[in-house]
């Protein structure tokens, strides 16, 4: 684990965004704003960022979930409905609540789905992952996909998801995470912190957010300390997988 994917203690009324200290009143601000930002291009983005690897790790965590039948997902952080897609392709009969606490990356998720011509089975609603207005034991499975890391409390998000699962229904949670190998890990400090930014600029005209988004994942626990905290919100069962040499990481976990 690096010193930056160490979460120590934060100071009271204080977290990070980024490698920056703010007030926790203002991280949620702060997030939207990034992402109002980056929604126009934010699935071009992923695709010159990852050179499309991303399209390949949301196949995967639809593939380990493997919805089937008549159920229920709350797809969390969900907006431009990439994995609420996949969910749909795969289970025609399951009922997905796409969920964001950004307007207008549901907004590309909704024009997206009628373009596509998704509109059976699919709603969107603009929630706060860390108090969803949705009562106890009423979803089968909760994913969540890059959206986590962004969370202030990710501890409270976490309380959340179990509350609202059914006994016996399922979390999901697909985040960057900590790279093994010392030297994939040295190119993938220097791609993210010199030319993922410079990418965002020339593209959406936006390399601040993109900076952001780059020191959010290096300041997201690693895979080990994340299953903790998926094991200290109640689940059970937790395992997670790696993708890309941990580049990302997959982590799910039962409410037993």
């Amino acid at each position: 684990m690096t010193q930056d994917q160490q979460s120590g203690p934060q100071s009271s009324g204080e977290t990070h965004f980024g490698f920056t200290q703010v007030p926790e009143a203002d991280k949620v601000r702060l997030v939207r704003q990034v992402f109002e930002s980056v929604a126009p291009r934010y699935d071009l983005m992923n695709d010159l960022m990852s050179a499309g690897v991303h399209r390949l790790w949301k196949n995967a965590m639809v593939e380990w979930l493997d919805p089937r039948g008549v159920l229920t997902v709350l797809d969390m952080a969900g907006g431009t409905g990439d994995i609420a897609f996949r969910i749909h392709d795969r289970a025609p009969e399951a009922q997905i609540l796409v969920a964001d606490i950004n307007a207008a990356m549901l907004g590309q998720g909704r024009s997206r789905a009628i373009d596509q011509a998704r509109l059976d089975r699919l709603s969107w609603a603009c929630m706060n992952a860390e108090s969803l207005p949705l009562p106890d034991r009423c979803v089968d499975a909760y994913t969540i996909a890059f959206g986590i890391r962004n969370v202030t409390h990710i501890e409270q998000a976490l309380a959340e998801a179990w509350r609202v699962l059914k006994p016996g229904g399922r979390f999901l949670c697909l985040e960057f995470s900590a790279v093994s190998n010392p030297a994939l890990a040295k190119f993938y400090d220097l791609y993210s912190f010199q030319l993922l930014p410079r990418i965002g600029q020339i593209v959406a005209q936006d390399g601040d957010s993109y900076r952001y988004l780059v020191e959010s994942i290096r300041r997201f626990p690693n895979q080990e300390n994340f299953a903790e905290m998926i094991r200290a919100a109640g689940f059970g069962q937790v395992k997670y997988r790696n993708l890309s040499g941990g580049i990302a990481a997959m982590h799910s976990g039962w409410r037993l």
